[in-house]
C-alpha cells in the first residue's frame, strides 16, 4: 500500500471516476518524491471529499465551494517544497468560481483538480455550471439547454500559468504530476461520468464521445511564468498566554454576580468602553466577561455589550435578565426595548434625550450624550454605572480609560464624576 494512504479501498460507487482520481494522483505525488507530510489535501462537499479519511497527507475539509478558498489561504503561508492539492467537484468549482479565478489570478501555489462528471452526484444529479448542453439531469430530462463554463480558459484568461483537461480514463498522472510542479497555480480538470445519475439519466453515453459531442477540448494550455504568490513571513506576535495579567490595584464592593448591558449606536465607541470596563473590573479584583452584537454595516445601526462582573470565576457569560441596562442612543433602545419590557427587577439608565422605556425595572434618567458628545456617552454611562452603584470603584475605571489606546482623545468632562 502507498505511504500516501491509509487504505487501498476507495469509499466511492463502483465504476466511479473518482477511483482513478485518487489513484493517479498517488502516483504523482510518488513520482515527485514527496512524503505524506509534504503534502496539504483540501476538499469540500461532494463524493469526493470523502477522500480525506483515504489519504495519509494533512487533510483540510471545507464548505461547498470553499475548498480553493481554504487552499489559497494554506498555499499563500507554505514554502515552495510544501504542495497543496484542492480536489473539487464541478458543483463546487461553478458555486466557488470566485475563488478559483483570484488564486489563478494571484497565481496562489496549488493545484486544483476538478472531478467533473457533469452534475452534482451527492444531492441526487442535479445540473451545475459545468453540465453541457443537451446533457440530460433529475431536473432537465430533456437535456440541458446552456452551454457550460470553459474552466481551463476562465482560469487562463485570470492569469493561471497552467490549465489542462482530461477524460478521466487510464493513466493521467504524469499530468498531475506536471501541474503539482508548477510553481504557482495550475488547474487539472477531469471528465467523468456519475455513475449512479449520469449514466441513469444518459444511458449507453460513452465518456469520450460526450466529451468530443459537449466541446470538451482536451489538452494543456500554458500562461505566462511568473513567480507565486505567497505572504510575506509573519511579525513575531507575543502570545495571549504570555501577557502580562491585569493586577488588582482597586477593591470592589461586589460579593456577587452581576450582569450589564450596554446599549448605544455603532460608531460610538460601544464596545471599546464595555472592554475597558472588563479591565478595570479585573483590575478592581473580579473576573469579568465582555462579547459584543453589533450589525455588518458595523458603522450604523446599534452596538450593544454584554459585561458579567464577578467575584467567582466565570463559568457561562451570557445575560438572560440583566441587573443593568445603559441605554445611550436610541438605536440602543430600539434594539434592547424587548429585554427591557421583560425586566421585572434591576435598573435601566437611559440618556436623557430618549423616550423611558416600558419595564418592572427602576428608570434612571441621565445626560450620557450631551456631556462629552456622543462618542463619549458609552463612557460617561459607564462612569455614571460605577459611581451609582460602586460595582467597582470609579477611578479603577477612569484610570483604565486613560492608560487605554483612545486615553488621549477622551475629554476631562467624560471622565468627571457627578
Amino acid at each position: 500500500m502507498s505511504a500516501f494512504l491509509t487504505t487501498d479501498t476507495f469509499p466511492y460507487c463502483k465504476g466511479c471516476g473518482h477511483h482513478l482520481v485518487n489513484r493517479n494522483l498517488v502516483r504523482a505525488l510518488e513520482a515527485l518524491d514527496l512524503s505524506p507530510l509534504d503534502v496539504v489535501l483540501v476538499t469540500d462537499i461532494g463524493c469526493h471529499g470523502i477522500a480525506d479519511k483515504v489519504f495519509a497527507t494533512h487533510t483540510v475539509h471545507g464548505l461547498h465551494g470553499r475548498s480553493v478558498a481554504l487552499g489559497a489561504g494554506v498555499g499563500m503561508g507554505l514554502p515552495p517544497e510544501k504542495k497543496v492539492v484542492v480536489l473539487i467537484g464541478d458543483g463546487g468549482a461553478t458555486i466557488g468560481l470566485q475563488h478559483l479565478l483570484e488564486a489563478a489570478r494571484l497565481n496562489v501555489d496549488v493545484t486544483v483538480v476538478v472531478h467533473n462528471n457533469m452534475l452534482y452526484g451527492m444531492t441526487g444529479g442535479q445540473p451545475s455550471g459545468l453540465t453541457p448542453e443537451g446533457f440530460r439531469t433529475v431536473i432537465t430530462p430533456e437535456g440541458s439547454r446552456l452551454p457550460h463554463h470553459d474552466l481551463c480558459r476562465l482560469v487562463l484568461d485570470a492569469g493561471a500559468p497552467y490549465a489542462a483537461r482530461v477524460v478521466g480514463l487510464g493513466d493521467y498522472s504524469d499530468l498531475l504530476q506536471e501541474a503539482i510542479a508548477v510553481e504557482g497555480f495550475a488547474l487539472v480538470e477531469v471528465l467523468e461520468i456519475c455513475v449512479a445519475y449520469g449514466v441513469k439519466f444518459n444511458p449507453g453515453l460513452r465518456l469520450k464521445e460526450l466529451a468530443q459531442e459537449a466541446g470538451y477540448e482536451t489538452g494543456v494550455w500554458r500562461g505566462p511564468a511568473r513567480p507565486a504568490f505567497r505572504l510575506p513571513p509573519a511579525e513575531e506576535k507575543p502570545s495571549l498566554i504570555d501577557l502580562e495579567p491585569i493586577e488588582p490595584r482597586f477593591a470592589a464592593d461586589l460579593e456577587g454576580r452581576i450582569g450589564v448591558v450596554l446599549a448605544g449606536s455603532a460608531g460610538e465607541g460601544v464596545q471599546r468602553a464595555a472592554e475597558i470596563f472588563a479591565r478595570a473590573a479585573i483590575s478592581s479584583g473580579l473576573d469579568a466577561t465582555k462579547k459584543g452584537s453589533y450589525p455588518v454595516t458595523v458603522g450604523v445601526g446599534f452596538s450593544t455589550a454584554e459585561l458579567v462582573l464577578s467575584r467567582q470565576p466565570i463559568a457561562y457569560h451570557g445575560i438572560g435578565m440583566p441587573d443593568a441596562v445603559l441605554v445611550t442612543s436610541e438605536d440602543g433602545l430600539r434594539h434592547e426595548a424587548d429585554r427591557i419590557r421583560r425586566m421585572d427587577r434591576g435598573t435601566v439608565w437611559v440618556d436623557e434625550s430618549l423616550p423611558v422605556p416600558e419595564t418592572g425595572a427602576e428608570v434612571q434618567v441621565r445626560d450620557f450624550r450631551g456631556r462629552a458628545g456622543p462618542r463619549n456617552a458609552a463612557i460617561v454611562a459607564l462612569l455614571t454605572f460605577a459611581h451609582e452603584t460602586g460595582v467597582i470603584p470609579p477611578e479603577a475605571f477612569i484610570e483604565a480609560v486613560r492608560q487605554s489606546p483612545i486615553g488621549k482623545r477622551v475629554p476631562e468632562e467624560a471622565l468627571r464624576v457627578e
